[in-house]
């Protein structure tokens, strides 16, 4: 600010402004409207000449503020941002589970900052642990070498019942739903807050599982308001002090199988807004590192278009009709690191709108567009995360050990392969003991359809590992008739 208030000096000194002109040129710079910059680049011309300054050296003064405008800092501005800088990369460091604690502390507020930084902890080998009835503070904090998830981070859950929790968990663990429910204060901690405890899995130390909780909810709860009141009542003690209340009618918990991992992580999410424990990416893992080569975190880090392909879940989507009455969409896409819009175009979308429903795992390959903010992906291609290998498969490479092969495993894998027709180039590779090696690219009838099935009748075929692929880049305009094993030289 202060440089900029220099700048306008300048200008109103050199160029005859008045201070409400120059007040309005400083705006000007500092939104960045291109517009009325032009507009000014004449009026301080103009007010340059009139103070007997050259209209040459004028324009370069005038380019000079209006570069200085876009992103400039005095001296002091920089020292104090190095200042930081040094500090705070001494204590990532030196303390870096206390320093990415802070971090978190610092964004628990913001279901993407938070994202964001667990996505930091897990690339520096940092695990953030789930919340814990037990365990768990108001904010983030330091578990040995990990992190502990805040209950202030979970939704629904508000101050006053966090301080319940914590005041209560003075006189000991919660050694179940139904202690939690006798000790705490129930007019603090209410349904609502239980019900997101439970989702996120609050309570799993206790060795209960969450669906068994969750239909046993309203009895516990009643159950231990009960038990609150018997003990303050001064009747009750007046009879027998030492008379213990819990265990006479005590609601037991439903003989339930717990929820599948799908569910389980969707109601993770609801109750946290983003995966702690798990993600539904994570049994495509192997897929998602051999054909992508983009996540949401590191999408900026591309240039603008630049061809990417990235995988994640279609969380939600806006379709709208274009002047032409075609249907496009704008779709969010979350993969572990964060999410990113798609703009999908009417052409793409009438291939793959049936893809776009909610929590759909799909792969994406496009070109990234980027201003100032953000960095958003023009779809080229959407298909299923499952499709992946039949898609952008470009090779198929067979390795056969030549002791362990025989005309008989050549001709039953023949008929795999007539099995498994389809459009990727495919090569033998005959290995024997002594190093050497021969490929065979197989004739054009027999191109084959890349995918789990043709993985798992080979190798089920052969009783070894023996089949690769080579897959596109995104982007590649490579030719499936003409591809070669790139990372072999073949040789006899």
């Amino acid at each position: 600010a202060s440089s900029l208030v220099g700048s306008e000096m300048c200008i109103r000194d050199r160029a005859s402004y008045s201070m409400s002109e120059a007040d309005d040129l400083r705006k000007a710079m500092g939104k960045k409207i291109p517009e009325i910059m032009a507009k000014h680049r004449e009026r301080f011309v103009k007010g340059a000449r009139d103070n007997h300054i050259d209209g040459s050296k004028a324009e370069q003064i005038f380019d000079l503020i209006a570069k200085f405008g876009g992103y400039g800092f005095n001296k002091s501005h920089s020292a104090a941002y190095a200042l930081i800088a040094f500090q705070t990369a001494f204590l990532k460091a030196h303390f870096p589970v206390e320093f990415m604690a802070s971090l978190l502390t610092s964004e628990m507020h913001s279901t993407d900052g938070v994202v964001k930084y667990i996505s930091e902890c897990r690339s520096h080998d940092v695990d953030v642990l789930p919340p814990d009835i037990n365990e768990s503070d108001v904010a983030f904090t330091v578990s040995g070498e990990k992190i502990r998830f805040g209950l202030v981070a979970v939704k629904n859950v508000g101050a006053a019942a966090i301080e319940s929790i914590i005041a209560s968990r003075q006189a000991g663990r919660f050694e179940s739903l139904h202690d939690f429910c006798q000790r705490v204060d129930m007019s603090k901690v209410n349904k609502g807050v239980l019900v997101s405890l439970i989702k996120c899995g609050t309570f799993d130390s206790t060795g209960a599982a969450r669906s068994c909780l969750f239909n046993a909810l309203e009895d516990i709860m009643d159950y231990g308001q009960t038990i609150q009141q018997e003990k303050s009542d001064p009747q009750m003690c007046l009879f027998d002090a030492s008379a213990e209340p819990e265990g006479i009618n005590c609601p037991s918990l439903p003989e339930i199988q717990e929820w599948e991992e799908k569910e389980l992580l969707a109601m993770e999410k609801e109750a946290l807004g983003f995966y702690i424990t798990g993600h539904p990416l994570n049994r495509y893992q192997a897929i998602i590192e051999k054909f992508t080569n983009a996540d949401a975190l590191g999408l900026k880090d591309h240039a603008d278009g630049e061809c990417v392909r990235i995988a994640g879940i279609a969380r939600s989507s806006k379709v709208i009709k274009t002047k032409r009455g075609d249907l496009m969409a704008f779709v969010t896409v979350e993969d572990i690191h964060g999410s990113t819009e798609v703009v999908v175009f009417s052409s793409v979308y009438a291939e793959a709108n049936q893809l776009l429903t909610e929590d759909n795992p799909i792969l994406v390959e496009g070109r990234i567009q980027k201003d100032e903010n953000s960095a958003k992906i023009l779809a080229d291609k959407i298909v299923p995360i499952e499709n992946a290998e039949e898609t952008w498969t470009a090779s198929i490479h067979v390795n056969l050990e030549v002791t362990r092969t025989d005309r008989a495993v050549l001709e039953s894998l023949q008929k795999i392969f007539e099995a498994h027709s389809g459009t990727c180039a495919a090569f033998i590779h005959l290995k024997n003991p002594g190093n050497a090696e021969a490929v065979i690219a197989l004739p054009e009838t027999l191109k084959l359809k890349a995918g789990r099935e043709l993985k798992r009748d080979v190798e089920g075929l052969l009783g070894y590992q023996a089949l690769e692929t080579v897959c596109e880049k995104a982007g590649s305009s490579i030719s499936r008739n003409d591809v070669r094993p790139r990372w072999r030289t073949a040789r006899a």
